[in-house]
């Protein structure tokens, strides 16, 4: 059987609900994926946005003031949103390869065991009085006589967050904060689950909410072995439809109808490490135009599941205006779904927007 990359690529669309019925807010979301890459902060706010229906940056910003999704590193060395209910156990589910995957840099900036337990119980002590931001815990290491700085810094806390004693905080004004674990999401019976059940429950969410999608796709993003990712399989059985095209299996959430086309093209400004790029090794958004760059593209601009351009926003008090470098041409159709999805990115800012786009490539 020949696979249909656009096809593919169509219904990831759908399984994010960046087409079709949305998520009722930004928790459901993160919850449907198990957690979301979410390093940019801004960028990662308008990508949970598109996935709901029609909230704002201000309203995504409190969920996660609130404590209801949390940002921390899990699955991967870079920061994710996750559920608090869901963050101790794939905390405890990923950290193994987590922390193995750092090992280097804890050696390269001589970060033995002991100073980083010493450390984990400097920085605890300092967010027990109330969230700290990256520079207060700094100067509280330093005063310890721990140094941190830059990287060296960076892995310290992260390695706090590994062990489950810090998480994000409320924002303080334009400042990220860090905050204790406890205090943001009490420990519940959930959190021990057995190993192979917590890989099989984090592979179901991800086939889900990613596929049609590889075993490869699933070991690189959430960083479990590839006999893991096989194991897990077997234990979800028929819960996913399983589809071969040239000796690689494709798993999917099982389609009990034929899904309902949309009423027209689907326009969408896709942000920076959104799950629909990151999340994949063996496809990612097609490319429309022969002179488009090679995947993936970062910002990418999609109609109707195709790459067709990049964008970026120019900011000001008063409104906000996108500019789209097109690969080539784009229908009035295309065109039409575009301008319309500059809108809804401007009603997410609470500012008025204007398109400003230009072909760069193509005939």
């Amino acid at each position: 059987m020949t696979l249909d990359p656009l096809a593919v690529v169509r219904r990831r669309l759908r399984q994010q609900r960046l087409v079709g019925e949305p998520f009722a807010g930004p928790e459901q979301a993160v919850a449907w994926s198990g957690a979301v890459q979410g390093q940019e902060f801004a960028e990662v706010k308008w990508s949970l946005a598109q996935r709901t229906a029609g909230y704002t940056d201000a309203e995504v910003e409190e969920v996660l003031d609130r404590g209801d999704l949390l940002r921390t590193h899990l699955l991967r060395p870079t920061w994710h949103l996750v559920t608090r209910t869901d963050i101790r156990w794939l905390l405890r589910l990923t950290r193994p390869r987590v922390h193995a995957l750092n090992r280097y840099w804890y050696r390269k900036f001589e970060l033995d065991a002991a100073l980083l337990a010493r450390g984990r119980r400097v920085v605890a002590a300092a967010v027990g009085g109330g969230p700290q931001t990256r520079a207060e815990l700094a100067r509280r290491l330093r005063a310890e006589g721990i140094e941190a700085d830059g990287l060296r810094l960076g892995y310290l806390l992260m390695h706090a967050e590994l062990e489950e004693v810090l998480c994000s905080g409320p924002r303080r004004g334009k400042q990220q904060t860090y905050a204790l674990l406890d205090d943001r999401a009490p420990t519940a019976p959930t959190d021990d689950r057995p190993h192979d059940e917590a890989v099989a429950e984090l592979a179901l969410r991800y086939f889900r909410s990613h596929g049609p999608a590889t075993v490869r796709d699933f070991a690189a993003w959430s960083s479990l072995t590839v006999a893991d990712t096989r194991a897990a399989l077997d234990r979800i059985g028929d819960a996913l439809e399983r589809e071969d095209h040239d000796g690689t299996a494709w798993y999917a959430e099982p389609q009990v109808a034929p899904a309902a086309e949309p009423a027209g093209p689907t326009g969408l400004l896709l942000a920076m490490y959104d799950e629909t790029i990151v999340a994949h090794q063996d496809l990612r958004v097609v490319l429309a135009h022969p002179g488009a760059p090679g995947e993936p593209v970062e910002r990418a601009v999609v109609v109707d599941g195709r790459a067709v351009g990049t964008w970026k926003r120019t900011l000001t008090r008063r409104s906000t205006t996108v500019h789209v470098a097109l690969f080539g041409p784009v229908d009035p159709d295309g065109s039409a779904a575009l301008a319309a999805e500059v809108q809804r990115f401007g009603r997410f800012l609470g500012l008025p927007a204007d398109l400003v786009a230009e072909q760069v490539g193509g005939a």
